[in-house]
């Protein structure tokens, strides 16, 4: 449910942002294949967002995620308009949730507390939905769901599924529609995904990303290379329905040459089914192909007409998904992996063990917190758990009665280049502190470093920085200044004009701001503002780092650094761990070997000295960055936000929240000339 202090806005906020989060979700399952969250995952964001639209119905958004139903076709294929919608399936989650889908046909309907609702159960197979057409019993058209109303044309694909009849016998009617799951065994996948990796090709995550990227190949060759199967669950159109129930209407299209599954049974009621389902997850781990729960659906085809369906789902059916799979296996050995931002990250190493079709050999350990809490140690049999195609996570150790190995020692130094890994006081994460040195953060550092706050070197793009740190020619920044126009002129992709534009570019920055050079180290916690007063302090980079250097054993001299107006306890130990760490300082030198950085000019006296301003807005006569530039230059601070500390807030055209808080605050709010006045002022009373 949604929290009960939310309010509209804040909700109207978070439908937004869940909008786009499912759609992008969505976009990578259907049209990608290739999923970057959990269906766990996903269905806790769309229980969410219909939590959130429950509690605020006015605040239904158009693009709602409730009414959609899968995403649009990809533009490799053709287009098939369906001539029925091909609906999702709500989800429940547990017996409860089930027994209340029935309470609610119940209530649909008017039906006494009685009156029998028989249910067919099926197992949900987890493959690509599709739809094939028949005319005149002959196959015509094979589609995929794509955004439910329509879908890609696989036709050419789809008649090399195995077992698919090409032609309906004669007792067929003239229309057929027959839908189902495209699926691939978990024998075939593995095989697969061996023939895969032999030939240095894309291996896949699970079947049903396998069977999906079968069925929408561009080239019908290849998806006839692949063994996939289809399994019907329903139909569409049909010109005439073979018979009064769904059982009977599934029992003919399976006499059509169809599978239609030996893992369904008819129920009289939901407790039978709910049996059925406990069966089922039983064996899930030993069936030959993936499933994730068990689908309902109303028997009685006349009330599945009269209950009908909502934006994207059928109200006569529901699908009553599975928890996580979960098996255990030997944890071998615990990697410590290095991300581009100094992270450092537990993984386990495991014995292979498959589970829920995806053979998994790593689980995430997420930090060192982590795994203290669970006591995991190198030769522990543990408990994994999978909830979809992301990395899977251990739950815990499983006793044995066998002795132990030591438990596992955090590193203090960075694996990949031997700097300290520190961990501040309120974090759980322990990061490398080698930040420009360290190649497994080399090359984000190094697009900070000239990025347009930074070094501001024009040409110098991401690109540019992975093409020449991957052939060596830049690991470190001082590296940059090390470039001649004879190593570029010898690169693909360089010319004569090219190579001197970035000589050139390179050349004019070898004399910066103090404050901008302070920032394109990627010192953590100092970003432009703190640059910009630490400059103001020291007045060199030589004499901030004597400082950091004796604040870390000088009590005296780190009371001298967090007594700087800006520099705070955390930005101090940042730069005592920053220039403590002996790699940093060798980077430094090599790079005042070419740079100099200029210090900033003093600051005026002004009314506007020791002032925080805010700007909000759209500025007409000046850009964001100007007035930024007068507010510094008289001696104000720029902050982002509006807090009990802004002094001053400039609201230009089509201001919002920050006006608005800062008057709820008393912050005084001028608007774009009063600013423009107040500064020629203080240029003018300034000492």
């Amino acid at each position: 449910m949604a929290e009960p202090t939310l309010s509209p806005t804040e909700a109207a906020a978070e439908l937004a942002r869940l909008a786009a989060e499912i759609a992008e979700h969505n976009r990578r399952y259907h049209e990608q294949d290739a999923p970057t969250i959990s269906d766990a995952d996903y269905d806790a964001l769309m229980r969410r967002n219909a939590a959130l639209e429950a509690a605020f119905p006015e605040l239904v958004r158009a693009d709602s995620p409730g009414r959609k139903v899968g995403s649009a076709p990809a533009a490799g294929f053709g287009k098939v308009v369906h001539s029925r919608p091909m609906l999702s399936l709500d989800n429940v989650f547990s017996d409860d949730e089930a027994r209340e889908f029935v309470g609610r046909v119940r209530r649909f309907l008017g039906l006494g507390a009685d009156e029998p609702v028989a249910l067919l159960a099926e197992a949900k197979i987890d493959g690509l939905s599709a739809s094939l057409r028949y005319e005149q019993r002959r196959l015509v058209t094979g589609a995929t769901r794509g955004d439910g109303t329509t879908g890609e044309n696989v036709t050419a694909n789809i008649r090399h599924v195995i077992g698919l009849p090409m032609v309906l016998p004669s007792d067929a009617p003239n229309i057929a529609e027959v839908r189902g799951e495209v699926y691939m065994l978990k024998a075939e996948f593995a095989a697969l995904n061996a023939r895969q990796a032999e030939a240095g090709d894309k291996v896949f995550a699970n079947p049903r990303n396998a069977a999906a990227g079968s069925l929408r190949q561009l080239d019908a060759s290849i998806t006839a290379a692949r063994p996939l199967g289809f399994l019907a669950h329903g139909w569409g159109e049909m010109s005439a329905v073979p018979g009064a129930t769904q059982s009977e209407v599934m029992a003919a299209i399976g006499d059509w040459g169809f599978d239609i599954g030996a893992l369904r049974a008819c129920c009289a009621d939901i407790e039978e089914a709910l049996a059925f389902t406990r069966d089922i997850e039983a064996r899930r781990a030993d069936l030959p192909f993936d499933i994730d729960g068990v689908v309902y659906k109303v028997e009685r085809l006349d009330w599945q007409g009269r209950l009908g369906q909502v934006a994207r789902s059928p109200r006569w059916a529901v699908a009553h998904k599975f928890a996580a799979e979960q098996a255990e296996t030997i944890l071998l050995a615990i990697d410590i992996q290095v991300g581009r931002t100094g992270a450092l990250t537990p993984v386990a190493r495991l014995q292979p063990v498959t589970v829920g079709g995806v053979v998994v050999t790593n689980a995430t350990l997420h930090n060192e917190d982590e795994i203290a809490r669970l006591d995991v140690r190198p030769g522990d049999r543990v408990k994994v758990q999978r909830a979809g195609d992301v990395i899977p996570q251990i739950l815990g150790v499983v006793a044995s009665g066998e002795a132990r190995g030591p438990a596992f020692d955090y590193p203090q130094l960075c694996p990949v280049c031997g700097s300290h890994a520190v961990r501040e006081a309120d974090e759980v994460v322990r990061r490398c502190t080698g930040g420009l040195t360290c190649a497994a953060q080399r090359n984000e550092r190094l697009r900070h470093f000239v990025s347009r706050q930074a070094f501001d070197i024009e040409g110098l793009g991401s690109e540019r920085i992975e093409q020449f740190a991957a052939l060596g020619l830049i690991a470190r920044p001082a590296d940059i200044f090390r470039l001649t126009r004879e190593t570029l002129l010898a690169l693909p992709g360089f010319k004569d004009r090219s190579a001197d534009n970035l000589i050139a570019a390179i050349a004019a920055r070898q004399s910066v701001g103090l404050d901008r050079f302070l920032f394109a180290l990627g010192i953590r916690h100092v970003g432009e503002v703190t640059a910009r007063d630490l400059a103001r302090a020291f007045g060199s980079a030589e004499a901030l780092r004597d400082a950091a250097v004796a604040a870390a054993t000088d009590a005296e001299a780190r009371a001298r650094l967090t007594d700087i107006n800006g520099i705070g306890v955390v930005v101090a130990e940042a730069l005592i761990d920053f220039f403590g760490e002996p790699h940093n300082l060798d980077t430094l030198a090599d790079l005042l070997g070419f740079v100099t950085p200029a210090p900033l000019p003093a600051v005026k006296q002004t009314a506007l000295t020791g002032q925080t301003v805010v700007f909000t807005g759209s500025l007409t006569e000046l850009t964001r960055d100007e007035a930024r530039a007068q507010a510094e230059a008289l001696g104000a601070k720029v902050a982002g936000s509006v807090s009990a500390r802004t002094n001053l807030v400039v609201a230009g055209a089509d201001a919002g929240s920050k006006r608005a808080k800062a008057e709820a605050l008393g912050v005084a709010v001028i608007d774009e000339t009063a600013w423009l006045a107040m500064v020629a002022d203080a240029a003018k009373g300034s000492s």
